[in-house]
């Protein structure tokens, strides 16, 4: 170690402490003992370039251990990452100052308690949950395996990035961790590197309470390549460690490295070293320990800053221009792939795009939405070569494998395909899918809606992090039948619906689920949970009804009584809607008047103008019944206080269809019952 890098090392240790102790919050310990190592990847091997952060084929950090965020912000802060807005422009700030730093977790600061993408540059995902940024770096990797498969050509050798996740104990804790790492061994994924920072120290203690399998031969169990560094501090052994995971040509490598939390504080290796500052008195005894100015905060000398220049700075400089000088002659060469990567970088769409979406005849015994589904995402895919996905274990039940000729599967052997098999790892499935959306491709996983359950830590950071995966969820309600409650989702719906910034669309036919991957595909900036049916659901007729294009609203009038005002409106989604226009049908035959409502997606409805939701929805007519076969829970906001609902109250049952929904009541009679009976009650309130 040179004078420079021990210097170096502890500015950064010197910059965490003093964040964290002016914020009187915050997790000092980690970064304490593991700056040592982050300090040589970022200094001596990460290629990637402060100056343009967004450079594609840059190397990916993603700290997993999100907690340690104040070494993500010195090194930002140091390096002199420069910050890019959400159109993907250079701006020229910094990402972040030193006020920045300062300001840590305090409202508007660009050092928020943990990493967030798209609010500071240089975060490649928004960690804090723990395990998620290592599964996340799987999809990164896969991706990139994709993209040098599809793009480089001879002498282009455009993708050959390496992606390093710095992990902690708790990660390594965390199952979705275990089922990534798992899925990495087998496709062996040799440029991706997990960095285990083994402090041996939790929130409740020592690891030895809870923790105590050797990390080791797990991971060479899944196939990994796994090198083991006995000291932090040493820098030699952590840049041989690097340099073992560089030479590694068929495994994903696992760098274990022995750490001491809090390192050179009064509570080094204690559990008081994780979770709280060290106090004026610590933070000075810590300097002084290595060597810092005792009194002075957020201390950063002048020639450190030039060293980083020189090493990160001046490498990822050359790097990149290099290869956007290989990009223009790969332009000029390979003019269509060329096209393909810039539009993929703007999340724009080829032209063209939507030319071969299918067009569904009406049908009263029409198809399940999955295979309508299965349709139009084949279509899709064919169109936009970068759209790619699978399934937990289920494509043939969620009709989600891409069938045309090419489409291929994404192997070890073949990693230009398509198709991904993810094994029976739902969390891990939508995790690899959030990285391989955070690389710029246009990723779908698939899973039944009740297996929702184990993947919403991962599809609610999608939707924290703004980016356009598509959760496909089949199997969509009691309409499972004779598996019974155990795969019949009731909250499920409601759950999904909860998450901010995510767009649920549950489509009531095969016009609806094309206008749904119409709007679905031109996302840019949100995920989006599909659901879709098992059973056959009717195909509208819509030259009596309204066009499926209504669903860009979220809702709308399909269907209005033959004549006069309507006296009750009828809200459904999903198989429901064929159930409504049914009981409207009852209805009109007792000469009561029913608009039938279609809902698929409850957000955009909420987004549209007031004077558009009051024509779907007249304030004057307050009988209102709402239709789902699911949880009530969100429906009373559109049937209002005197409204109804026909929905499920208990968790379902194992028994025929046609048997289920006599029991719970979506029958034509039972909703035209309920229809009947509020109106009747408003006729009664008027006399």
């Amino acid at each position: 170690m040179t004078d420079l890098d021990t210097l170096s090392v502890n500015t950064v240790r010197g910059l965490c402490m003093d964040a964290v102790q002016k914020a009187q919050s915050g997790h000092p310990g980690t970064p304490m003992g593991i700056a040592p190592v982050a300090y040589t990847l970022w200094q001596r091997f990460l290629r990637f370039d402060p100056q343009y952060p967004i450079w594609p084929n840059r190397d990916r950090f993603v700290l997993s251990e999100g907690h340690a965020s104040t070494l993500l912000w010195s090194l930002l802060h140091l390096t002199g990452v420069r910050a890019v807005d959400p159109d993907y422009e250079v701006l020229g700030r910094p990402a972040v100052t030193l006020d920045d730093l300062k300001s840590f977790r305090q409202l508007g600061s660009r050092c928020p308690g943990h990493p967030e993408y798209r609010w500071t540059s240089g975060v490649e995902a928004t960690t804090g949950p723990l395990g998620q940024g290592v599964a996340d770096s799987v999809g990164m990797t896969m991706a990139g395996r994709w993209l040098a498969a599809r793009y480089n050509r001879e002498d282009f050798p455009l993708f050959d990035f390496d992606v390093y996740a710095l992990a902690g104990d708790g990660c390594m804790m965390e199952g979705v961790a275990s089922e990534a790492a798992s899925l990495a061994g087998h496709q062996q994924l040799s440029n991706l590197c997990w960095i285990y920072d083994s402090n041996r120290v939790t929130i409740e203690g020592h690891t030895s309470l809870a923790f105590t399998e050797d990390v080791a031969a797990r991971f060479l169990a899944y196939g990994w390549n796994v090198t083991t560094v006995a000291d932090a501090n040493d820098l030699d052994a952590v840049a041989r460690a690097f340099h073992t995971f560089r030479a590694e040509t068929e495994r994903p490598t696992l760098v274990l490295v022995h750490s001491h939390i809090g390192y050179g504080s009064p509570v080094e290796d204690s559990p008081k070293a994780h979770g709280a500052p060290f106090g004026p008195d610590g933070v000075r005894a810590t300097k002084r320990f290595l060597g810092l100015p005792e009194d002075e905060q957020f201390w950063i000398p002048e020639e450190v800053r030039d060293w980083f220049g020189q090493g990160i700075g001046a490498r990822g400089a050359q790097l990149r221009t290099a290869w956007e000088k290989r990009f223009d002659a790969y332009r000029a060469a390979w003019p269509e792939l060329a096209d393909e990567l810039e539009r993929m970088q703007r999340r724009e769409l080829p032209a063209g795009w939507d030319s071969k979406l299918p067009e569904f005849p009406a049908d009263p015994k029409g198809l399940a939405t999955r295979d309508s589904s299965a349709q139009v995402l084949n279509a899709l895919a064919q169109s936009i070569p970068w759209l790619l996905g699978g399934s937990a274990d289920l494509a043939p039940s969620t009709k989600t494998h891409l069938t045309f000729d090419g489409a291929g599967d994404f192997q070890p052997e073949s990693p230009s395909g398509r198709n991904l098999h993810l094994g029976i790892r739902e969390h891990a499935a939508a995790a690899v899918a959030n990285g391989m959306a955070l690389t710029k491709l246009r990723p779908y996983w698939s899973g039944f809606l009740i297996f929702s359950d184990y993947a919403k830590a991962a599809i609610r950071l999608s939707a924290l992090m703004e980016i356009p995966v598509v959760h496909i969820f089949t199997h969509d309600s009691i309409g499972v039948g004779e598996d019974g409650p155990t795969h019949q989702p009731v909250e499920q719906l409601a759950g999904l619906r909860a998450m901010p910034g995510l767009l649920v669309f549950r489509p009531g036919d095969a016009g609806e689920v094309v206008e749904t991957w119409r709007l679905v595909a031109g996302l840019r900036h949100e995920p989006a949970a599909l659901v879709l049916s098992r059973q056959a659901l009717p195909t509208l007729d819509r030259t009596r009804l309204a066009a499926a294009s209504g669903v860009a609203h979220g809702a709308y009038v399909l269907a209005d009584p033959p004549s006069g005002e309507p006296q009750v409106i009828l809200l459904a989604t999903g198989s429901e809607v064929s159930l409504a226009l049914a009981a409207r049908d009852e209805l009109a035959a007792e000469g009561i008047g029913a608009r039938v409502v279609s809902m698929p997606c409850w957000e955009l409805f909420d987004r549209q103008p007031r004077e558009y939701r009051d024509q779907v929805l007249p304030p004057a007519v307050t009988a209102r019944v709402g239709i789902e076969q699911a949880s009530t829970f969100g429906w009373d906001r559109y049937v209002g206080d005197g409204g109804a609902l026909v929905g499920m109250h208990t968790y379902g049952a194992s028994a025929p269809l046609k048997q289920l929904l006599t029991k719970f009541g979506f029958t034509p009679q039972r909703v035209a019952e309920v229809a009947r009976e509020l109106v009747e009650s408003r006729q009664e309130a008027r006399t």
